[in-house]
């Protein structure tokens, strides 16, 4: 039963309520009225007659307590009152107003293209930004992660589908998008760009800016892809080229289709048994021609290192330094931007697909830094000195207590790597 008109509701009266009670509010706040329910849910309803028929007494919700305090109820209900007073139904008013919310978001979804669903996804999620007091928010991932994501979604996402509207991309689209990447040899790519575009996808639900029934077709293509067995994942390298091997691609890179940039770096792999990656990232003021050095300013294990340089290698970094104008050794089809790492293999999927490429096993880049460490131990080098060439961190005690850096020992086997390497070809 509803309590006297007379006596007006408090937060206490609201807590202390029955299941299946009613409570009604008093003087200026007459029209609200609170039931519990008897799953002890406790809602604010607004009782009022329809302002077109007044014999139709109509009720709708205001909130739920306690989430929504008396305080807040009250000043709802004087709002609904104001409509009430303009000779509209406060209930029809919200209704219609919801559905206008959702036409809204249905012609912003028939136009919400997958570029602006990118940027959205970067610029308000995964870079650092700031705030309309010039606060710095930072981003989910770290500055070098926030270029990669970038670089990941434009190349292979917004270059390719980034006009199409989000919402109407379906499964399949996403599947072709995938398999084309996965076909050019670069898996882990194709696997990163699902990653991502997923996410960026799952970003833009959680802002509301699909219909309540959008479900993500990047979720239903990796379910399909995984059913198909579908690798999207590096195979662990095993990979190592025999010295007759070498020899014959040494050889075949010179007069090759190969880009000389790419011919370089395969061959500045060789001498110095450095990643691909490091040589793609050089830039010229970390390189000291004269004491034969490279430094490596953040290697993947996350620490800094100077590479010595054997006379091969400064051979073929003076001949790049004589033409370049550039702060990097290597530069991208992009304005003064480094060679990204993923372009090598691209290019030796080029020629595999043009059947130009060397007849031999299949290999990748990443296999001659694989050959360096092999052949040094070939030629006896001392596993601890082969092991600080390739820039591998030492674990437990070892790592711990030797802190030699090998430097002397790293020119000299690097040398003798190259006389060997110099053998093979004047053989």
């Amino acid at each position: 039963m509803a309590n006297s008109p007379k006596r007006p509701l408090t937060f206490q009266a609201i807590k202390n309520m029955k299941a299946t009670t009613w409570l009604s509010d008093a003087n200026e706040n007459i029209g609200l009225r609170v039931r519990k329910g008897s799953s002890g849910k406790t809602t604010f309803y607004y009782r009022y007659r329809d302002p077109s028929d007044s014999s139709k007494l109509i009720q709708m919700v205001i909130g739920h307590f306690p989430s929504m305090d008396l305080s807040t109820a009250r000043l709802r209900l004087h709002e609904l009152k104001l409509v009430r007073i303009e000779g509209r139904c406060p209930k029809t008013d919200k209704k219609q107003r919801e559905e206008l919310v959702i036409k809204q978001k249905k012609d912003d979804s028939e136009r919400f293209t997958v570029k602006e669903m990118v940027d959205l996804y970067l610029n308000q999620y995964i870079n650092d930004r700031h705030t309309s007091e010039k606060k710095l928010i930072k981003g989910a991932r770290s500055l070098k992660g926030q270029k990669e994501v970038r670089r990941i979604l434009y190349k292979d996402v917004v270059q390719k589908i980034g006009e199409e509207i989000a919402i109407k991309l379906n499964r399949q689209d996403v599947i072709d998008l995938i398999l084309s990447i996965r076909d050019r040899g670069v898996n882990v790519q194709a696997g990163n760009v699902l990653r991502e575009l997923n996410a960026a996808y799952e970003f833009s639900i959680g802002l509301g800016k699909f219909k309540n029934d959008f479900t993500n077709p990047v979720i239903l293509a990796k379910n399909s892809l995984a059913m198909m067995k579908v690798k999207l994942t590096s195979n662990k390298g095993k990979r190592v080229l025999s010295d007759a091997e070498l020899k014959e691609l040494i050889y075949w890179m010179p007069n090759s289709k190969l880009p000389d940039k790419s011919k370089n770096i395969l061959m500045l792999t060789l001498y110095s048994g450095c990643r691909t990656g490091e040589w793609c990232n050089a830039m010229w003021n970390d390189i000291d021609l004269e004491n034969r050095t490279f430094h490596i300013k953040e290697a993947k294990n996350g620490s800094e290192r100077y590479v010595q340089l054997s006379s091969y290698a400064i051979d073929i970094l003076k001949n790049i330094k004589s033409k370049s104008q550039s702060q990097y050794v290597f530069i991208s089809s992009e304005v003064n931007k480094p060679l990204q790492q993923h372009k090598l293999a691209e290019y030796n999927w080029v020629l595999r697909k043009k059947n130009e490429m060397i007849d031999m096993p299949r290999w990748t880049p990443h296999d001659l830094r694989r050959t360096v460490r092999t052949g040094l131990s070939r030629l006896q080098c001392p596993s601890e000195v082969a092991e600080a060439i390739l820039g591998h961190s030492r674990k437990g005690i070892e790592g711990t207590y030797d802190l030699h850096s090998y430097t002397s020992e790293c020119k000299k086997w690097l040398e003798i790597w190259g006389n060997h390497i110099n053998s093979l070809v004047n053989d």
